[in-house]
């Protein structure tokens, strides 16, 4: 994106009325010579003048006359005239192009007149220099900037008036300082301070710079000396405090560094002894400052104490690389010194600081460093020093440390410091190459082959790993990368899956593709290496498109494909070929895009990139047939027919034409992808048709140009159909998306439709006035009412959507000029602010501002203010006035209108607040008014005095709403507040109810537990939450739950908090500034704003129910803003007062205060984010410093915090705490407290007090969050929400010695010799953070913060008598053993455990150290991709300590551990031991298992006790290897049939799951390898198969049961089964009946359910296959089908709906479209009837699923457009009933067909019963206060009834010819449906006609309803009669 560089703006001279007199009779000649004549009359019309542009003009021609003048044109006249410019230059304001004009004219005048200009111009300086007021410094400093930008003269003024300027300089500095201590809290004055002292430090180094020769012969000569010397001290002076005040803001502390160093730097030259003084500046000594001058000496030494901040040495670091020139040959040694120093001390930084912000700084700096040694090394014209040659050589002990700082920062969450960081890297290696220039094949250099293969070992999560291999390949090609690792483009494919990984993933291949492409033309001939090309980027491309899942091609489609068609345009002809070489319908695994999909992508992103030739020659160069795209517009992955549509959509230019065809292919895809569920899909559709509808509109301009332009009629006649086309094109698209909008539209089609309809509004308008397109004929009133409806939807996106839409439709379609229309909509939107229905208040907000801009609406208001009763005079608005001006009456009139209603609510909610909460709850009215406030424009009101007095009444009238509700939202326990009345008093119970209330407003409920008064108890306590008996006050009936009591208050006051909240953030504010006597006129007064934040302060420290208080916080968060920004000092220092005040109050707090210590400390968190997030980000952040030093000592726990009572300001500083560090608006400034964070969470664990610990645990979890990110997946140990041991020490460095510390002690107590259980409390966290982090293979031996301390406490952990502690140390254990090292570990480990059997052992130590080894072996297979060394000796230690694992050892615990080892080195196919040793190891393992209890069966020493199952498991997982996973390696086929029946004939269920699974998986994989091959494997003999089916027909566990018949599934796909029990052999018939009866009873189980349906379907599909025609002799088929179609059902569980879709899919070919109907009409209409319900359900999976039926119908039955192609579900649905209607042909039983799709249209016979219950309870839909609707989102029956309607009349004609109305039956099925249509039709209509005026609003859902069913039943009967 291109961004305009802002045009400075250009202002007239402003001068005050004395001078400006002055300055124009002075330049009066009327004398004089000519030329001096004319520049004073040019200079006086200059001043005369007040347009600016004109002045500049002037001034130019001013230039150009004095340019002109000889010497004899001398005198005062001239003098006036050089003094006119000079004094307009120094008093213009900064960047004005006036003041530039004025310096060029100045510096052309002739060289005579020079030095008079320079003194004209001087005296002005000095003029401005002397006694400048505080104000006029910024203005001066700028003056002083601009003399020395590009202007000769204004530079030798300078240097004319050095001490001057320097005294000036000094004394702004000196004034700021002293400013900046007085403006604490006051945010905006100290950006503003600080913005005008880092202009004055700037400007005053460009003094220096600018003047350096004057200074120094200044400072050689006596006189000037002294003075000169002092005012360079006191310059100094200022920029040490600035450096060593924390105060200062960075920027400016950066600058003052590099402003010492230039100033030493001026004082002492560029020899060696500058270099000397930075040097001992860096160091803090004052050693090395001797052979400075004295003066400087004594400043230097102040700054050399060992107090100062950490942050000097980085600021002064800076300052020596920019300030001191590294280019060329260095002076003199202390150089060099300094050159090595400035690195080391950044490095020594680094562990010290916290801020974020700071190690953005050092990483800056180091790549500044690393630059300048760059510079050195690259003008150094005779060899480098041999110091600095091997300092700066790869593997120097500088660079270990430069690349350690490398590896601990790229992962840094700031993007710059990574940034900054990969620079770093790429100039080290630029550094390695210049001390090594012998050598330039990368191969030869052994530094940089270590270095790239450890990058390539490293894991690929770690981020920064892409950058520094892009390094490499920058500078040393895609080659050597490629050599190094061939399988790299694949495997940086396969990552591009995920999110946070595709962009780096796809720069890095960029940089690769590039490269590479580079170096192979380089070297071979032209068609030779394009091939090699492609075979290695574009081949893997593809077969990753095609295969891949889609989630996981998105990003490649984003990222990668763009570049690798921007590199090498050529290379789509050859994906293309490629791709259409494979055949179209080959879908690849289920899940991913095909062929077809992968195709589109390519081309898509080919024509975004201009790469596809132009559509003049037939579609994009006849690269694809039209019928392909169609085909992919309609898939059925969302993918696919986005990358078809954005093909079509988007293009390289955006006046390309539009051709027919194009059009044609968006009409077909609009409509079956216009109710999309996805909002992701969704937005791209809207997002690809916006590019399509700007593209038709800009090429429409062009057309038209074009046409007027054209002198060939047969061009003309050629753009004028084009036009025309569009025309068509643009209308039906509007028609279309009109016509969707129908009542019973889903809430997804609604969403798309209006988003597309505001885009038309937007660039084609639907105003009536002459337009091309003419849309607004298109609109009918119908449409607009249609859309007015929409708002009444329960989404408030369509909500919105179709209000912005209303405001652009024409306003004669919408018809609210209409007198009585617009009085309907006020009447309804009125009625819905009073609603209890939460979202109808929105929806009458919305109505609301529809009706603002109608003229007519105050009269409206009148009326009905006069059908309510209430005094009501709305505000006139004067004749012919402006839309503005109407807009802002009619808001005063509406708020009026509302306040007034609401005031008198309000009094009745006094008196009564069960009635309110029933009849009229207040929020809706409140939320109205902010509603309608926030779309008036609060700074240009004519009406103030009426919005001030407005503005009053609102604030009071929110302050009592909030009286009525608040206590009960602020009782300790709102949501089992039930304030019931039971008698007709309703006000007097009310009262005793908060009465009751009252005393528990306080946390004494800690301590002592109120009662309700007894006598008063019976009828309060009696009330539970259901409805009461209706009260009869005034005749007016109604219910009250608890829940609409509470719901009306919390609503309340979330609506009271946001009208405040707007109205003190939209109001201009009325204040005095104590300053001037200027009063700023407003609308509302400081008082009124603090009355507010008082309020909110109240509200959020007392509200105890959530909705309260986290809305309260909504408001207050708008009001925090306003006061930082407010110009009143009074408010801008309030946030600083509130903070401190509330510290003060939670640090007091006990169990009396009114402080709520439970909930989180509810709304306290809240009120201090509020208050610290309003400090802007980029001060110095002094509140939040401050607040965070006062909870971290308060959550801290001390040895006098330990009483329940004392404890409460801890409680309360946990809970602050963790809302702080969430917050992300405080962002990188809360990093720097983290460590003390994570301090108090682990110590709070230790307290004894509950509360203590459980906020504790809730920060402890918050800190994780925060460290290591939020989690990427369900993975609790997944890599990527972990960090390198160094990483994170380095940003923690405070956390090293307290977890070492904290884990010691913990480690101290597992000991579990004595038996007893003893459980550290804090053991279990220091594990959780220990196993997050992991040892980086780049980590050096010398780092300070080495994981390897850690070691022996967490192997000591392991011996704790808690099982989760040991697993948990194991898991920590891995990280921190480096990869190398895990063989040598595991072996000292093995070594720990006893050799053999004895007295002393402790299991739990045994049972630890196995973990270990384990949890390590795993680590090592899954990262190292190698075997384990030879002579590791692992084997050998197993080996000997064998016993473990067999009888000799008593505990099954340790034995099922040891098993689980064996497993996992002798389990893989690729071990990681060598042969020989796996094999002698399995051998030993099967003897174990031949001798124990799983094959032998004695029960004797497991059947009881714990562990026995692991146990068990652990076995069964050896024989599992040896019997099914890997038979060949374990001893051949012989052991699988006898392991195999001992595992499924195990007692315990779980061992027989485990089993099943193992065979499960093994078949799937097999099925999966082999698809063609349909056979049983050889592995599954007979008695296996024997074994699998009596135990499905004997199995009594669910889990096992399904497991065995969906193993039976898999078998029988591949031929028939033989079903034994024993030695009995079953019919097909008998174990349908078993497998039916199995299905019916297990709908308990979701899992066998689906599996015993599933198993029966294939036998069902088996047996019609066998025999189409006789299968109509079994009986249980049309049980069989029953039990299908009732899977299919709307509650069904989607996984049992899942499963009937691929049941139905699998029978479509054999039975649901068998020409021989085996299932006979009924059940196999049924069937149809199910699959239809699936193809509209509402989950996406299971239409999509459904959606693959179409596949599996006969071609001969299919359409062309869908043969064999996966289509979206509304195709499906579509071809689904077309194909049924065709088969009814078929089958020739049209009649039958016609009358049973009837039916279906007529809607069945429980649908009505429910309508009828519906319609009797329409009367108490009031009462349900969260009415839920339809479940299902996404069907639409208005949709469907049209599409069947349609289908049923294209069979009536083959309905006449066939038979007519002939047999009897069909005659009275005809009439039966009649009358029941007729009756339906009647009864709609009559419920339609009782319903309220405007149903639409009021009634939405049974007004839909309604409709539907008349719909239905109209269509039926319209069908009925052309039958008869």
């Amino acid at each position: 994106m291109v961004v305009k560089k802002k045009t400075a703006k250009v202002e007239a001279v402003v001068l005050d009325e004395e001078k400006l007199h002055k300055l124009i009779a002075s330049l009066s000649v009327d004398g004089g010579e000519d030329g001096v004549r004319q520049v004073a009359q040019t200079l006086q019309s200059c001043l005369e003048l007040t347009e600016p542009v004109q002045q500049i003009q002037l001034v130019k021609k001013a230039g150009s006359q004095l340019e002109a003048l000889s010497e004899d044109h001398d005198g005062a006249p001239l003098e006036a005239c050089l003094h006119t410019l000079s004094l307009v230059f120094t008093s213009l304001q900064a960047k004005n192009p006036l003041r530039r004009a004025i310096a060029s004219a100045l510096g052309s005048v002739p060289a005579w007149l020079q030095e008079r200009a320079v003194s004209t111009l001087s005296a002005c300086l000095s003029d401005c220099l002397s006694n400048p007021t505080s104000d006029q410094y910024p203005h001066i400093v700028d003056t002083i900037a601009a003399c020395l930008d590009g202007f000769n003269l204004g530079e030798r003024c300078i240097n004319k008036l050095l001490p001057e300027v320097l005294q000036f300089l000094h004394k702004g500095l000196s004034e700021y300082l002293h400013q900046n201590s007085g403006l604490a809290g006051r945010h905006i004055a100290q950006a503003q301070l600080m913005h005008s002292c880092l202009a004055a430090v700037k400007t005053s180094m460009l003094v220096i710079q600018r003047s350096q020769e004057t200074l120094s012969a200044a400072l050689q000569a006596p006189q000037d000396r002294c003075e000169l010397e002092e005012i360079m001290s006191s310059l100094l002076g200022c920029y040490t405090h600035i450096l060593t005040d924390e105060e200062f803001v960075q920027s400016v502390q950066s600058t003052a560094g590099m402003a010492v160093v230039l100033l030493s730097r001026s004082v002492m030259g560029c020899g060696d002894e500058v270099a000397s003084v930075v040097c001992s500046l860096l160091r803090s000594s004052s050693q090395g400052l001797d052979s400075a001058p004295r003066w400087l000496q004594q400043r230097c030494e102040a700054l050399c104490t060992s107090a100062r901040p950490p942050g000097v040495s980085l600021y002064l670091c800076h300052g020596a690389l920019a300030m001191l020139i590294w280019k060329g040959a260095l002076p003199g040694p202390q150089w060099e010194e300094l050159l090595l120093l400035v690195p080391n001390t950044l490095l020594d930084l680094d562990v010290s600081i916290k801020e974020s912000s700071t190690a953005m700084v050092v990483a800056r700096v180091l790549t500044l460093w690393s630059s300048a040694a760059l510079d050195f090394l690259q003008g150094e014209k005779e060899s480098c020093p041999p110091r600095l040659q091997n300092s700066f050589r790869g593997g120097s002990e500088l660079h270990q440390h430069l690349l350690e700082h490398i590896y601990s920062h790229w992962e840094h969450p700031l993007d710059g410091v990574r940034h900054q960081t990969r620079s770093l890297f790429r100039n080290l290696l630029l550094l390695h190459q210049h001390t090594n220039p012998s050598v330039s094949d990368p191969t030869e250099d052994s530094y940089v082959t270590e270095l790239t293969r450890s990058l390539l070992g490293l894991e690929w999560h770690m981020r920064g790993k892409y950058g520094s291999l892009g390094c490499l390949v920058e500078l040393h090609g895609a080659g050597y990368l490629l050599h190094i690792q061939p399988q790299l483009p694949s495997c940086l494919l396969g990552l591009m899956g995920d999110q946070t990984l595709a962009p780096y993933a796809s720069d890095l291949l960029e940089r690769l593709f590039v490269s590479h492409k580079a170096q192979l033309a380089g070297e071979a001939g032209e068609e030779a290496w394009m091939e090699r090309w492609h075979q290695t980027w574009v081949t893997p491309l593809l077969q990753v498109l095609c295969r891949a899942r889609l989630d996981q091609t998105t990003y490649i489609l984003d990222y990668f494909l763009p570049k690798l068609l921007r590199c090498s345009p050529s290379s789509l002809g050859h994906m293309v070929q490629a791709l259409q070489d494979t055949p179209p319908c080959s879908t690849g695994p289920s899940g991913s895009r095909g062929a077809l999909g992968a195709l589109m992508t390519c081309l898509r992103a080919a024509r975004a990139q201009g790469v596809v030739p132009s559509s003049k020659e037939g579609l994009w160069g006849g690269l694809v047939p039209l019928s392909l795209l169609q085909q992919a517009l309609v898939h059925k992955h969302d993918q696919v027919r986005m990358d078809a549509l954005g093909l079509v959509c988007e293009s390289h230019r955006s006046t390309e034409t539009l051709t027919s065809q194009e059009m044609e292919l968006i009409r077909h895809f609009l409509l079956p992808n216009l109710n999309s569920q996805s909002p992701g899909v969704r937005q791209q559709t809207v997002s690809l048709l916006k590019k399509l509808l700007c593209r038709l509109k800009d090429s429409t301009l062009l057309l038209q140009k074009r046409m007027i332009q054209e002198r060939e009629t047969e061009q003309r006649d050629g753009d004028q159909n084009t036009l025309h086309l569009y025309k068509e094109f643009l209308r039906w698209l509007c028609a279309r998306l009109l016509e969707v909008l129908l009542p019973g539209a889903s809430f997804s089609k609604c969403l798309m439709s209006l988003h597309l309809l505001c885009l038309l509004g937007e660039l084609f308008t639907f105003s009536a006035g002459p337009d091309v397109f003419a849309l607004a004929e298109v609109v009918t009133s119908d449409h607009a009412q249609n859309v007015l409806y929409c708002i009444a939807s329960n989404f408030l996106e369509v909500k919105q959507l179709a209000s912005t839409l209303l405001r652009q439709l024409p306003p004669s379609a919408v018809g609210l000029q209409d007198p009585e229309r617009m009085q309907g909509v006020l009447q309804a939107a009125l009625d819905l602010s009073t609603s209890t229905k939460p979202f109808d208040s929105v929806t009458a907000a919305l109505l609301l501002n529809l009706l603002l801009h109608q003229p007519a609406l105050g009269q409206a208001l009148l009326h009905s203010a006069r059908q309510q009763g209430l005094h009501f005079q709305p505000p006139s608005s004067p004749p012919q006035a402006s839309e503005t001006v109407v807009f802002e009456v009619n808001t005063l009139a509406v708020v009026q209108f509302l306040l007034l209603s609401l005031q008198s609510e309000v009094s009745r909610a006094e008196s009564s607040l069960l009635q309110a909460a029933a009849s009229y709850p207040l929020y809706g009215r409140a939320h109205c008014i902010t509603a309608v406030l926030q779309h008036l424009n609060t700074e240009s009101l004519s009406q103030t005095e009426q919005w001030r007095r407005l503005v009053s009444e609102l604030i009071a009238v929110c302050y009592r709403m909030s009286d009525v509700v608040s206590p009960v939202v602020q009782s300790s326990s709102p949501e089992g507040l039930i304030p019931m009345d039971t008698d007709s008093e309703t006000s007097a119970g009310l009262q005793r109810i908060l009465q009751e209330i009252q005393p528990r407003d306080t946390n004494d409920f800690f301590t002592s537990a109120r009662e309700l008064d007894t006598q008063r108890a019976d009828d309060h306590t009696q009330t539970k939450n259901t409805h009461t008996p209706s009260l009869n006050t005034g005749g007016e009936g109604y219910r009250v739950t608890a829940q609409m009591v509470l719901v009306c208050c919390w609503r309340s006051m979330k609506e009271v908090a946001m009208l405040l909240g707007q109205l003190c953030q939209s109001l201009p504010l009325h204040y005095t500034n104590h300053a001037h006597t200027h009063t700023h006129l407003g609308l509302i007064t400081e008082e009124q704003v603090e009355g507010v934040g008082l309020y909110f302060r109240q509200q959020l420290l007392q509200s105890r129910h959530r909705g309260a208080f986290e809305l309260a916080y909504v408001g207050f968060v708008r009001l925090t803003d306003m006061l930082c920004r407010s110009g009143s000092q009074a408010l801008q220092q309030l946030p600083a007062r509130w903070l401190s005040e509330v510290l003060e109050e939670v640090k007091s707090s006990d169990p009396s205060s009114k402080l709520c210590a439970t909930r989180r400390s509810a709304g306290i968190p809240f009120y201090i984010q509020a208050l610290l997030s309003s400090e802007p980000k980029s001060s110095s952040c002094s509140l939040l410093k401050m607040t965070m030093r006062e909870l971290i000592s308060l959550a801290l726990p001390s040895a006098d915090r330990n009483t329940d009572s004392s404890t409460v300001p801890q409680v309360h500083a946990l809970n602050i705490l963790r809302a702080l560090y969430r917050d992300t608006r405080l962002g990188e400034n809360i990093i720097p407290f983290v460590s003390d964070g994570m301090q108090a969470a682990v110590l709070g664990f230790t307290s004894p007090v509950w509360a203590v610990r459980n906020s504790s645990t809730l920060l402890f979890s918050t800190l994780i969050t925060r460290i290591f990110g939020v989690k990427k997946g369900k993975d609790e140990h997944s890599k990527k929400n972990r960090m390198t041991g160094r990483e994170f020490f380095t940003r923690f460095p405070a956390l090293y010695p307290f977890l070492l510390n904290q884990l010691e002690e913990a480690a101290a107590t597992v000991e579990s010799d004595s038996g007893q259980v003893k459980l550290h409390p804090s053991l279990f966290l220091l594990l959780l953070v220990l196993s997050r982090l992991y040892p980086s293979p780049m980590d050096g031996s010398s780092s300070p913060l080495g994981l390897a301390p850690f070691l022996p406490f967490i192997m000591r952990c392991g011996h704790s008598a808690v099982y989760r502690t040991r697993e948990m140390a194991a898991r920590a254990l891995v990280p921190f053993v480096l990869l190398t090292q895990v063989p040598s570990t595991v072996h000292m480990l093995l070594q720990e455990l006893p050799a053999e059997p004895g007295p002393t052992m402790q299991h739990n130590h045994i049972h630890g150290t196995l973990l270990q080894v384990l949890f390590l072996l795993r680590c090592y297979q899954t990262d190292s991709h190698r075997p384990l060394p030879a002579g590791n000796g692992i084997t050998e230690g197993l080996r000997q300590r064998m016993w473990l694992a067999s009888g000799q050892n008593r505990c099954v615990v340790t034995r099922g551990a040891f098993l689980d080892v064996l497993v996992c080195l002798c389990g893989p196919k690729i071990s990681l031991l060598h042969d020989s040793e796996v094999s002698d190891l399995r051998q030993e393992a099967l003897s174990v298992l031949m001798s124990s209890d799983l094959v032998t069966s004695s029960t004797s020493s497991t059947a009881l006790g714990p562990g026995s199952t692991q146990y068990l498991l652990s076995l069964a997982r050896v024989a599992l290897s040896a019997s099914v996973e890997l038979p060949e390696l374990w001893g051949g086929a012989r052991l699988t049939s006898q392991l195999l029946q001992c595992l499924l004939q195990s007692p315990q269920y779980e061992v027989r799951e485990l089993a099943l699974e193992g065979v499960l998986r093994r078949l799937q994989e097999e099925e999966e390898e082999e698809e063609e091959k349909k056979r049983r494997p050889q592995w599954v003999e007979e008695t296996t198969l024997s074994n699998l089916t009596s135990l499905a027909l004997h199995e009594t566990h669910p889990q096992c049961l399904a497991k065995v018949l969906s193993v039976l599934c898999v078998l029988s796909s591949s031929g028939e089964l033989g079903w034994r029990d024993g030695v009995k052999v079953l019919s097909q018939e008998e174990v349908l009946l078993h497998l039916l009866a199995l299905a019916q009873d297990s709908a308990h189980s979701v899992e066998l359910h689906c599996a015993a349906l599933t198993l029966v379907s294939q036998l069902v599909v088996q047996l019609v296959n066998s025999d189409p025609q006789g299968v109509s002799a079994v009986a249980c088929l049309a049980q069989w089908g029953a039990l299908v179609c009732s899977c299919c059902s709307e509650e069904q569980p989607v996984e049992v709906k899942l499963m009937a879709a691929r049941v139905l899919v699998n029978c479509t070919a054999s039975v649901m479209s068998s020409r021989h109907l085996p299932l006979g009409l009924s059940t196999t209409v049924s069937l149809w009837r199910s699959l239809v319900t699936l193809l509209q359900d509402e989950d996406q999976d299971v239409r999509d699923s459904a959606s693959d039926f179409i596949s599996n119908v006969p071609a001969p039955l299919l359409s062309t457009d869908v043969t064999g192609v996966s289509v979206c579900p509304p195709v499906a649905l579509d071809s689904g009933v077309g194909l049924l209607c065709r088969l009814f042909e078929v089958w020739d039983q049209v009649p039958a067909g016609v009358l049973a799709l009837t039916e279906w249209l007529l809607g069945d016979e429980e649908g009505r019963e429910e309508a009828a219950a519906d319609e009797a309870s329409s009367l108490d839909e009031e009462d349900f206060l969260f009415e839920k609707g339809d479940l299902n989102l996404w069907a639409e029956p208005v949709q469907w009834v049209k599409l069947l309607h349609g289908h049923i009349s294209s069979l009536i004609p083959t309905f006449k010819k066939s038979a007519g109305v002939s047999v009897p039956d069909q005659i009275h099925q005809i009439h039966t449906l009649s009358t029941q249509a007729q009756a339906k039709a009647l009864s709609s209509q009559q419920a339609l006609g009782s319903l309220p005026p405007m149903p639409q609003f009021s009634f939405t859902m049974e007004h839909a309803r309604l409709l539907l069913r008349l719909q239905r039943a109209t269509l039926a009967l319209d069908v009925l009669q052309r039958l008869s």
